[in-house]
């Protein structure tokens, strides 16, 4: 049972429910180092200060994940060892001081992850670049906002941004991918959807984009939610749009990275009220064939030995058969313990041992299998949804994007969209370019905190001419 699946939105080892207060503290020292999990590098940060009593404290940033100041439960420090837990997280570290150095060596643990980890004394934070980021004062407004999705009862909470002056603009609701996401699909220090509606909007169309369900300032759960229950957020966005006078709504549109992809289709048959949508590495086959094609490519893409790959595979439509076939998640559950004892049976001692194979990361891959969300997404099939799509549609792929692969995706969604009788859809495969719209080696996960740009000028020029082009 390991290697279950990659999600459409990279799993990480270091995760918070809710984002980090940002504080003021005078830190006596900085350290950092990187942790290798695969074929994926993560810079990690603590940095640590003395309170009023002399005791130790610390805090861990995550600068790939965007993440910081996660608050240490405890900390201490002596002449020659630095130790730190993080209960928030499940996490800790514990090293020793090399002598006469700046080095600290250790062992960094999460959950099943026990990895080593090599610290460096800094005098100041090695930094993100990102240099498409936008930077304040921008050249437009920018309010943020709440809206309700009254179906749901709760609040949503984004920001919207559109041109200053007089006049009623176009406008697109962004749709994040899977896993939860802020409002600027925040992943490893990038900040995709607040590139896209700074782009947009400086070309005069408006962006609304929103924190998921659950997540940051918006109300309700994310762990109980589906894709179905995500479209109906995003059309108490479109609604929430055409209250504004700023906002032309007969010409309100959706666009969707990956999942957010998937959906856009859904409220446009659900709606009159979405003019056109935009799919951003948008599928085209069920969330089974999609997992698993991922699965082989990014497992290829690590080096991974070719029976590996066809263990994964089988292992994976095991685990999706059992998905499809029952309805009762207890049963469901027995079933993959089942899958699990008997994968566990056929291991030697040593394998038995490795951390990726151990009973707690069973149970935290069942507990994500069982969810409202895999199921719904295992079985989703968005080829009838698409032949009912009657608005204009743009399709982008990236033509190295292991996640949703475009030779898999893009000629389904192309194939639907003619069955159903639109004529005015456009698919592109955007060579070079990865998951994230990022001009990639080889696409690998492992590469998107690497790599400075955040979104392919390429990917943004298409995107504005294109919506330009049909409200005008």
């Amino acid at each position: 049972m390991k290697k279950i699946f990659y999600a459409l939105a990279l799993m990480v080892v270091i995760t918070v429910n809710s984002f980090a207060q940002q504080t003021e503290k005078k830190y006596q020292s900085l350290w950092e180092g990187k942790l290798k999990i695969g074929a994926v590098e993560l810079r990690v940060v603590f940095k640590l200060y003395q309170n009023e009593d002399k005791s130790y404290g610390a805090d861990l940033d995550s600068p790939d994940q965007g993440v910081t100041n996660i608050a240490a439960s405890s900390a201490s420090v002596t002449s020659d060892s630095i130790k730190v837990e993080i209960k928030r997280i499940g996490a800790s570290f514990a090293g020793v001081i090399v002598k006469d150095s700046a080095l600290v060596r250790g062992i960094f643990k999460q959950g099943s992850l026990n990895t080593p980890l090599i610290l460096k004394q800094v005098e100041k934070l090695t930094e993100v670049k990102r240099p498409q980021t936008p930077q304040k004062p921008y050249r437009y407004n920018e309010e943020d906002i709440t809206f309700e999705n009254k179906e749901a009862s709760i609040t949503l909470a984004g920001t919207l941004t559109f041109p200053k002056g007089e006049g009623k603009y176009p406008a697109v609701v962004m749709v994040s991918g899977s896993g939860p996401q802020d409002r600027d699909e925040a992943l490893m220090g990038h900040k995709p959807f607040l590139v896209i509606a700074d782009y947009l909007t400086r070309n005069g169309i408006a962006v609304l984009r929103f924190d998921d369900r659950g997540i940051a300032k918006s109300k309700g759960s994310f762990a109980t939610a589906t894709s179905a229950d995500f479209a109906t957020d995003a059309l108490a966005a479109v609604e929430y749009l055409k209250t504004r006078k700023e906002i032309d709504s007969k010409k309100i549109g959706i666009a969707g990275h990956s999942e957010g992809g998937m959906i856009a289709p859904m409220c446009a048959v659900n709606s009159n009220d979405v003019s056109f949508i935009v799919l951003l590495a948008g599928t085209g086959v069920t969330g089974e064939e999609i997992l698993l094609l991922q699965t082989e490519l990014i497992l290829k893409a690590n080096g991974s030995p070719k029976e590996e790959v066809e263990k994964s595979i089988k292992q994976n439509k095991l685990i999706y058969e059992v998905i499809k076939e029952e309805a009762d998640s207890l049963i469901m559950y027995n079933k993959l313990v089942e899958l699990y004892n008997e994968d566990v049976s056929k291991m030697s001692e040593d394998e038995k041992k490795k951390p990726e194979n151990s009973k707690d990361m069973f149970e935290r891959g069942a507990k994500q299998i069982l969810s409202p969300w895999f199921r719904f997404f295992i079985k989703y099939d968005p080829r009838p949804t698409l032949e009912q799509v009657n608005v204009p549609v743009l399709a982008l792929n990236g033509g190295k994007d292991l996640q949703v692969d475009p030779k898999q995706n893009l000629p389904e969604i192309e194939k639907a969209l003619k069955s159903g009788g639109n004529k005015n859809f456009k698919t592109v495969e955007l060579p070079g370019l990865n998951h994230l719209f990022q001009p990639a080696e080889t696409g690998a996960p492992g590469e998107y905190a690497k790599i400075e740009t955040t979104f392919s000028e390429d990917a943004l020029k298409i995107m504005k001419d294109w919506i330009l082009a049909v409200t005008k």
